[in-house]
This record gives structure tokens, C-alpha cells and sequence, in this order.
């Protein structure tokens, strides 16, 4: 009867021992950098498309990755094998790709972004505000459309608490580089909140476009074609911020848009002579982003929720050019 005890015993003492293994976060947080995406109902699809690109233009901008090797991870007759052995080359790499994901020291690395029709990739060595205008460049100039379900891909240069007093302190300084005295640029603040409701736009906006006149009032704002773009995503209590530029000429970041091929003749529908002539004086119109939706679709499929401050800088005005619900995603 003892003995059986004292198995009980060992089995609850061992338990606990397993359960005080620490746990590697999966989650977006403050201190990461990544690119966010977004997609159409589909994220595990866009994860997958998310990596495969991601990967390709990595290796050009960057060279392909490098795996530190791994102390454990084969034993001495591995170590012995002829290094041509392509078998046990695969091997040894797949055992060192498993033992980076697990101490999360890949290049690109799937999270969980805490919104519906949002992944989070983080990115560990390199720079994503670089790797997305890469990416979108090359898509712009190509006409090339490499996605399926990835609706836009924004870059995530910084991360901090979003409330008020945390994201004062951050913005002060992260924005230093791109607006303080002597440097200037017009700019413009796309605004987007998910699954928060302790930030007001308006607040957001004042507070940020104060902060940008007050490190150099010659920034000026310019809807139109602004040298650079603010863009603030928040998410539950995560504010992601990055400074990017050609966000107008890039559609917003939107791949789908930016691989279309505007200089394509309009096929026009077939009408009869009473329809065509009464529809001849209206010029056609281009450029129009009309991303079908679909049920429990995010908001940013068709426009993204953009906001932008207008004025010298001082928050005199505030202009909203969407106007979906805040944190309806």
C-alpha cells in the first residue's frame, strides 16, 4: 500500500516539474519588430504564402539564412559521415532549423497577432521596413502578382504599450531620426486600431502630429504625395509604428493592388447604341480599389482605416479617409 503511495506521490512531483518549463511566447509583443499581414479569411494560407516570400526576397536583399550548429544535435557517428552524403546534409539541416524555430532564432517567425485576419511574421537580423519596400518595388515595376490571399504588408520597426503616456515617451524618440531639426518631410498618419477601445482617434492623431511639429516645425503635411507615411497599428494593448515611404505610390502597401497592371485597355461591356451614347460623355475611371468582400472579411480588404493629420503640423485638423469601426476586426 505504501509503494503505491509513493508512485502517486512521484507522478504528481514529476507533473509539476513539466509544467514549470518555461514557454517561448507566441504572441505579438512589446520589443518585437516584424510585418503584419493582412489576408481574406484565410490565415493559415497566408502564413504559408507570407514565409515563401518573404524567403525569396530575404535571400537577395540579405543572402540565404545561416543556422548556428547545434551542439546536440547529432551524434559522433553523424559527425563521421562523409559531408557529400546528401542524405545526412538534409538532416543535419532539418535538426538545425528545428532547433532554431524552438529558441526562436529563425529569420521569419510566425505569432499570433491577436486580431481575426491578421498575421504577425517576426523578424529577427534584418530590417522589414527595407524587405516590404523591396518587395513592393519589385511588384510595382514587375507587375507580377505572387499572392493569393495577402491583402497588404506592413512593416513593424517598433513596438510599445498603447496607452497614452507609453506611447508619448516611445514616439518621441523613435520619430527623432526622421523628423527632428535639422531633418524635415512632409508627411502623413495612416491610423488603424483592432480589438482596442482605450485609444481615441482623434486623441492618436492630435497627440502625434504635436509631437512631429515640436521636433522641427517645417514638417509639413501633405495628403497627396507625402515624402513619408506614419503608420500607428494598434492591437489590443500593442502599438506598431514604422516610418515608410511611397505609401501612396505602393497603393497603401497593398500587393494586390500595386501588381496590377494600370496601363491595361478597360474591356468595355457590350451595350446597345442608346446605353453607349448616353455613357460616352463619362471619362473612365482608374485606380479605383474594389476588393470584393466577404462575410467576417477585415475591414482593410477594400481601404484601409486611414487617417491623416492635416495642418503644419499642430493638430489644427484631423481628416479621416475611411470610416469603418475601430477594432471591428
Amino acid at each position: 500500500m505504501s509503494e503505491a503511495v509513493d508512485k502517486k506521490r512521484n507522478r504528481k512531483h514529476y507533473g509539476g516539474q513539466r509544467s514549470k518549463r518555461q514557454r517561448v511566447s507566441r504572441e505579438l509583443d512589446v520589443g518585437m519588430q516584424g510585418i503584419l499581414i493582412t489576408c481574406n479569411m484565410n490565415e493559415r494560407k497566408c502564413t504559408s504564402e507570407a514565409y515563401n516570400l518573404l524567403n525569396e526576397y530575404a535571400d537577395e536583399l540579405y543572402g540565404p539564412e545561416k543556422f548556428a550548429d547545434g551542439q546536440d544535435s547529432g551524434s559522433e557517428e553523424d559527425g563521421n559521415e562523409d559531408e557529400d552524403d546528401a542524405e545526412a546534409a538534409l538532416k543535419k539541416e532539418v535538426t538545425q532549423m528545428r532547433e532554431s524555430s524552438a529558441k526562436g532564432r529563425r529569420r521569419f517567425q510566425a505569432m499570433g497577432s491577436g486580431a481575426n485576419n491578421v498575421v504577425f511574421i517576426r523578424t529577427q537580423n534584418l530590417e522589414p521596413d527595407q524587405l516590404v519596400h523591396h518587395i513592393l518595388q519589385e511588384l510595382h515595376t514587375t507587375k507580377k502578382k505572387k499572392s493569393r490571399v495577402i491583402l497588404r504588408m506592413l512593416p513593424v520597426c517598433g513596438t510599445c504599450k498603447a496607452f497614452p503616456e507609453d506611447m508619448d515617451k516611445y514616439l518621441s524618440s523613435f520619430l527623432e531620426p526622421f523628423f527632428k531639426a535639422p531633418a524635415q518631410a512632409s508627411y502623413q498618419i495612416a491610423f488603424k486600431a483592432r480589438n482596442s477601445s482605450h485609444n481615441k482617434r482623434d486623441d492618436v492623431i492630435k497627440t502625434l502630429a504635436a509631437l512631429v511639429g515640436k521636433l522641427n516645425p517645417k514638417n509639413k503635411v501633405d495628403l497627396t504625395n507625402p515624402e513619408l507615411t506614419i503608420i500607428i497599428e494598434v492591437i489590443k494593448s500593442v502599438c506598431c509604428v514604422s516610418v515608410v515611404k511611397d505609401y501612396i505610390l505602393f497603393r497603401k502597401f497593398n500587393l494586390q493592388e500595386v501588381a496590377k497592371n494600370d496601363s491595361a485597355p478597360s474591356q468595355e461591356p457590350k451595350t446597345t447604341p442608346a446605353a453607349s451614347s448616353s455613357s460616352s460623355d463619362k471619362p473612365p475611371q482608374a485606380d479605383q480599389e474594389q476588393p470584393e468582400q466577404k462575410k467576417g472579411e477585415c475591414a482593410e480588404a477594400a481601404e484601409p482605416q486611414t487617417t491623416e493629420a492635416t495642418g503644419n503640423g499642430s493638430a489644427e485638423q484631423c481628416r479621416t479617409n475611411a470610416t469603418p469601426a475601430e477594432g471591428a476586426e
